[in-house]
């Protein structure tokens, strides 16, 4: 009697996909953003605790790159990078804040799902827990940013009337990061590589990034492929413009980042809710 070969799986037809809507679940996880409060308090809580610099810690990063990097740059890239006239370390505590709050973001809701306790015991949307890690690091990135009008002070310079283009391209920057977060996270559920890889990533990009040389240092040819890839140099070179060089943000840069980073945004959401139906086994 010939035996029956057993199918490797289910047939396509019988096999379960979860509708997803979009509408539902953007309004669960707005009626879900208590529990975002209560993880960013829970986190930076657990952060700080105990420590005796606290939250200056978060200060300390940028401010010692920025240290390290000027020194670099004065002995071997004082003619080559021009920073139109801004002292050196204004120029590049700016970009090395916001890649400093993306980088944290990134990496720390990278890891927010994998082996995550409350993962099956809060009903929750589980994006709730890359966002927080998001939040967390806006908490370090604000007291970043405070030390901001310090080195304006020190430069003995004040910013530009133009600088009230910063709040336009902070959201830019905060939707982008919490595209690349979310997005992340789904995928590091899956791929575990990528948690070991992020920092390595993170530095590689830091370098691939205008942040450290201004703009004009990339070829002109490849500075639009620049913006959409990565519109953290959009949102860097808005910054300088308007706090530095009194005009406001090139708009086409603004608006090539700010459609690439809402981009970014509803393709991550979609990956991570169609990925979602897999977290609790696989985590």
């Amino acid at each position: 009697m010939t035996a029956v070969p057993l199918p490797d799986g289910p047939p396509p037809e019988l096999r379960y996909r979860r509708a997803l809507r979009v509408g539902p679940a953007l309004r669960e996880l707005g009626r879900s953003r208590h529990i975002v409060v209560g993880l960013v308090v829970r986190q930076v809580r657990s952060q700080y605790s105990q420590q005796v610099l606290g939250l200056a810690w978060a200060v300390l990063a940028p401010l010692a790159q920025m240290v390290v990097f000027t020194f670099l740059l004065n002995r071997v890239g004082k003619s080559t990078f021009d920073t139109g006239g801004v002292w050196r370390p204004l120029f590049l505590y700016v970009g090395l804040t916001c890649w400093s709050f993306f980088s944290s973001s990134v990496t720390s809701a990278g890891a927010s799902l994998v082996g995550n306790p409350l993962l099956n015991k809060v009903y929750a949307p589980r994006e709730v827990f890359p966002i927080a890690q998001v939040c967390s690091s806006g908490v370090d990135a604000f007291a970043s940013a405070a030390l901001t009008p310090l080195l304006f002070l020190a430069a003995g310079r004040w910013p530009s009337p133009t600088a009230y283009w910063v709040p336009v391209l902070v959201l830019i920057l905060i939707v982008f990061t919490v595209a690349i977060s979310i997005g992340v996270s789904a995928v590091t559920v899956y791929v575990r590589d990528l948690r070991s890889g992020m920092p390595l990533i993170m530095q590689l990009g830091l370098f691939l990034t205008p942040i450290l040389y201004p703009i004009s240092q990339v070829p002109a040819r490849f500075r639009t492929i620049t913006m959409v890839v990565n519109p953290i140099a959009g949102v860097v070179e808005g910054l300088r413009s308007c706090l530095f060089y009194d005009r406001a943000p090139d708009l086409q840069y603004t608006v090539i980042a700010a459609a690439a980073s809402v981009v970014y945004l509803i393709g991550a959401f979609l990956l991570f809710k169609r990925l979602e139906t897999g977290f609790a086994d696989v985590s």
